[in-house]
């Protein structure tokens, strides 16, 4: 069942939530226009706002503040991640930066902002925007193919173009000047010579919308929404082409709007989902979220946890892609998965007055 986590606090069209992993156990919900909200554990818990940038997000629709990440060092260095919309010089762009906390652990200073990555955005959709560290110290942003529809402008199947990509950084090496991150020399696209960008680390993805690690394999997981008919849950992995526009899901893709891109003539091999479903009954749009490591719902171990934001829905499945099973029927829209410190799994309601939901065992009969 989803239990109401902070009872009384709620908060504006949240998208995501986070933990710093520094042993605080605060908890971070990244609010859609701009702002990171904090959660102090307490009895009662108590709220506060962490970094205000409303003032630069350009929110509403699928744009806004959509990804947030800690420093694996976040306890020594201060530093977090954060993805968003902004307009600037009438583009639309997708902005990753870096800030650090002020003298106060538990206030962000907003002038700090560093510049890592800004990428145009044809449309006003598929932004992406997912934010995660991997075991390896390396940060990965998901980033779907531009917007409109149906891929119009073939860039998932186009590696010149940061677009419809997971990237993988160091944002450690060449972090003390610009562009203060670096690419990692093991990233599968290294040293190429067609011009591709060596930022990728997968390609193929439409609108990766949550990617996580599996805190105990260290594997990547992507839910990637649909264009019409099939939702696709992912296991990234280094150098793959999860197909799109070639396919939706494992089926070939003929549109419309669109069609498959040129480049699907010669695309080699592309990797399966580990699992899709169909669009209706209400499902029409996957939010992905995290295989469960906690402690308190054995049941659910190794498992991966998904929703769909339309129907509300929420299931998992096995990560060999089997046994998929509902476990919540919630009526309203998650918009985003999070873990707490020890793995135990949360769910954002998406609205006005949103609240952060627990997932927890359903009470005896």
């Amino acid at each position: 069942v989803l239990t109401e986590a902070f009872g009384g606090l709620d908060f504006v069209l949240p998208v995501g939530l986070v933990s710093a992993h520094d042993g605080s156990g605060r908890l971070f919900v990244v609010e859609q226009a701009g702002r990171l909200r904090m959660i102090t554990p307490g009895d009662p818990p108590t709220v506060s706002t962490f970094l205000d940038i409303r003032a630069q997000v350009e929110s509403g629709g699928e744009m806004g503040l959509l990804g947030l990440a800690f420093s694996p060092d976040h306890a020594t260095d201060g530093r977090f991640f954060v993805y968003y919309t902004a307009r600037i010089g009438g583009d639309l762009r997708g902005r990753l930066c870096r800030f650090q906390v002020g003298a106060d652990p538990d206030q962000a200073d907003p002038a700090s902002e560093v510049l890592l990555l800004e990428v145009i955005q044809p449309y006003s959709n598929h932004n992406g925007g997912g934010l995660a560290f991997g075991s390896d110290g390396m940060l990965y942003l998901g980033l779907g193919d531009g917007g409109g529809g149906g891929d119009n402008d073939d860039n998932g199947q186009d590696r010149t173009t940061l677009l419809g990509s997971i990237l993988r950084l160091d944002v450690e090496q060449g972090a003390s000047s610009a562009p203060w991150h670096s690419v990692p020399g093991d990233n599968p696209f290294v040293g190429n010579t067609e011009g591709w960008r060596e930022e990728i680390w997968a390609w193929g993805l439409r609108n990766p919308w949550r990617i996580s690690f599996d805190r105990q394999t260290g594997d990547l997981w992507a839910g990637d929404v649909g264009q019409g008919e099939w939702e696709e849950i992912d296991r990234v992995v280094a150098g793959a082409n999860y197909g799109w526009d070639c396919r939706e899901g494992a089926h070939d893709y003929q549109g419309p709007p669109g069609g498959p891109s040129p480049a699907c003539a010669s695309a080699g091999p592309l990797v399966d989902p580990v699992y899709e479903y169909p669009h209706g009954d209400g499902n029409f749009s996957i939010t992905g979220g995290y295989v469960y490591r906690g402690g308190a719902l054995p049941l659910l171990q190794g498992r991966y946890v998904y929703a769909d934001y339309v129907s509300g829905r929420l299931w998992s499945v096995k990560t060999d892609g089997s046994d998929n099973a509902l476990l919540v029927d919630a009526g309203f829209s998650l918009s985003s998965f999070g873990e707490d410190e020890s793995g135990e799994i949360y769910a954002c309601e998406y609205g006005p007055t949103g609240a952060i939901w627990r997932l927890e065992a359903a009470p005896a009969p």
